[in-house]
This record gives structure tokens, sequence and C-alpha cells, in this order.
């Protein structure tokens, strides 16, 4: 599983998620995309957390903006 952090992203601009990416647990706004060989899921950062180490062993990647909550909390 590769994971895309906060220093990745400028390299990967084209993944990076937008508020119309909701949780498929919740509904919120989606913070995280985990890549499965079957599709991608979306969670907020709740969720994604709770269901990181489940997924983690099957998922192809894990991009990860949570780091955005604390940017606009800063902003």
């Amino acid at each position: 599983m590769s994971q895309i952090t906060e220093n990745d992203v400028e390299l990967h601009s084209a993944y990076q998620l937008s508020g119309l990416d909701r949780c498929d647990s919740c509904g919120a706004q989606a913070y995280v995309r985990a890549t499965m060989s079957t599709g991608e899921l979306f969670f907020c950062a709740h969720h994604a957390a709770q269901f990181k180490d489940k997924l983690s062993a099957t998922a192809l990647e894990w991009h990860d903006e949570s780091y955005r909550l604390l940017d606009e909390l800063n902003a």
C-alpha cells in the first residue's frame, strides 16, 4: 500500500479531494481515499482512522489529506 502525504500533494495534485467527495460511512466531507482492487472508498478523517488498520492489508493506495483540517483551522 502506498500512502500520499502532505509532502507528496504537489506531485499528486490530480488526486486532491474536494468538498464534493463524501465519506462512504457518514456523508461528511472525505479527506481520505482508499483505492482497493475493486474500486475506491472515501472516508472522513474519523472513519479513516477507524478503518485504516482493517483496510491497510488490502488497500493498493491510502490517499490521506486529513492534514488539510489543521490548515483550515489555522487559516
